[in-house]
C-alpha cells in the first residue's frame, strides 16, 4: 500500500468542517466522516478538526486509476494537512494532487464580497455581515461526478432519512474497504464508493430491502450503465474552463436526472457557485423567508437571486449558515416504507 503526505495553504480563513460537511450525507455516511474538533460546530481554525474521505480516482478517459483514503486534518486557520493512502504511489500522488480542490482551494469568494458591499441594501448587507462571521466556509469540488449524481438520485423525492438510510446500507452491504496502511489506518467503517459494475451487480429485490423505490433503483442504473463517460465528464470538466450549461445539457438527458439531481451533484463535484437546486422540497420557502419574511416558489426564489448572479448557490450557503429557520408549515413529504409489501 502507498501512501503520501503534504500541506495545503487555503491562503486565509479555512473552516474545514463546514466546506466539507455539505459532502456527507447523514452522521454514519460510511464514505466520508467530518470531525468538527475541539469546539462544538466547528469553526474557522478549529483545533482538532478533520475529515476521513474514500474515493476512487479516475483518468481522463474514464478508466479507474485506483482507490485513496484521504485524511485531512486542519492545523491552523489556513493550513490542512493531507495524508493518503492508496493502491499505488501512483494513485497516492495524482490524489494528493486533487486534495486542495477538493478542500476549496479554487473556491474565491472575493467577488461576492465586493459585490455585497456595493449593494448596500439591507439584504446585501446581511449577507456580508454573515459572510465575515463564516470567512473560512468554501464550496468543495470532489471531481467524483459519478458519485455525487448516485447519492442526489437516492435523495429524489423522499426524506433525509429515507435517502441516508438508502446511501449507509447499500454501501455497508456491497462496498470495499477504503485503503489503509500502518501509517494511517482506516477506520474499519470507512468504504469506497461504488463503480458502475457494482451497483448493476445489486440485485433487484435487494433495492426493495434499501427503502429504494422502483423509480430511483431504476435511475441509479441509468446511471450506472453510463460510469465511464461520467467520470470521462467529471475528470474533464473540473481539469477544463468548461461550462456547466453544456455538462447540466448532457447530464439531465439521462433517463430520471433533472435539474435538482445535477444541481445537488455538481455543487459537491464541481463547487458549482451559481447553481441553486430548483425543485427542492423546502428551499424555496426557506430562501423566500429568509430573504424577504415570505414564502416563494421556484420562480420567485430565482428572482430574489438574480441580483447575485453568478454567486446564487454561495448566497443560499450563507442563508443556511445565518441561522434562520422557516416555518414548517402546509404540506410534508411523509416517508412510505414499503419494504414488508
Amino acid at each position: 500500500m502507498a501512501h503520501a503526505e503534504s500541506v495545503v495553504d487555503l491562503h486565509g480563513p479555512y473552516d474545514l468542517p463546514r466546506s466539507l460537511g455539505v459532502l456527507q450525507r447523514g452522521h454514519a455516511d460510511p464514505t466520508i466522516r467530518v470531525d468538527p474538533g475541539s469546539f462544538p460546530g466547528g469553526g474557522r481554525g478549529t483545533p482538532g478538526a478533520g475529515a476521513w474521505l474514500a474515493q476512487r480516482i479516475y483518468a481522463d478517459d474514464g478508466a479507474e486509476l485506483g482507490q485513496v483514503t484521504y485524511r485531512f486534518d486542519q492545523l491552523g486557520t489556513s493550513t490542512v494537512r493531507v495524508r493518503t493512502a492508496a493502491s499505488s504511489q501512483e494513485t497516492a500522488q495524482l490524489a494528493l494532487q486533487r486534495a486542495a480542490l477538493i478542500l476549496g482551494a479554487a473556491d474565491d469568494w472575493q467577488e461576492l464580497e465586493f459585490l455585497l458591499d456595493a449593494m448596500g441594501d439591507r439584504i446585501s448587507t446581511t449577507l456580508a455581515r454573515i459572510r465575515r462571521e463564516h470567512p473560512g466556509v468554501r464550496l468543495p469540488a470532489t471531481g467524483a461526478l459519478f458519485d455525487q449524481l448516485v447519492t442526489a438520485t437516492l435523495e429524489q423525492k423522499v426524506t433525509h432519512d429515507q435517502a441516508r438510510f438508502s446511501w449507509r446500507n447499500l454501501i455497508r452491504s456491497y462496498a470495499e474497504p477504503a485503503p489503509s496502511y500502518s501509517g494511517l489506518p482506516a477506520p474499519h467503517w470507512l468504504r469506497l464508493p461504488l463503480t458502475g459494475g457494482q451497483l448493476r451487480a445489486v440485485p433487484s429485490w435487494e433495492w426493495h430491502r434499501l427503502w429504494v423505490q422502483p423509480p430511483l433503483s431504476r435511475t441509479v442504473l441509468q446511471v450506472a450503465a453510463r460510469a465511464r463517460s461520467i467520470h470521462r465528464l467529471g475528470a474533464a470538466t473540473l481539469a477544463e474552463a468548461f461550462a456547466l450549461e453544456d455538462l447540466q445539457e448532457q447530464l439531465v438527458s439521462i433517463p430520471g436526472i433533472g435539474p435538482w439531481t445535477v444541481a445537488e451533484a455538481l455543487q459537491r463535484s464541481h463547487g458549482a457557485a451559481d447553481l441553486p437546486s430548483v425543485g427542492d422540497f423546502h428551499l424555496s420557502a426557506f430562501v423566500g423567508e429568509a430573504l424577504t419574511g415570505r414564502r416563494t416558489d421556484d420562480a420567485g426564489m430565482l428572482r430574489l437571486l438574480e441580483p447575485f448572479r453568478p454567486h446564487r448557490h454561495r448566497v443560499i450557503r450563507l442563508l443556511g449558515l445565518s441561522g434562520f429557520r422557516h416555518q414548517r408549515f402546509g404540506a410534508k413529504l411523509a416517508p412510505a416504507d414499503y419494504r414488508d409489501r
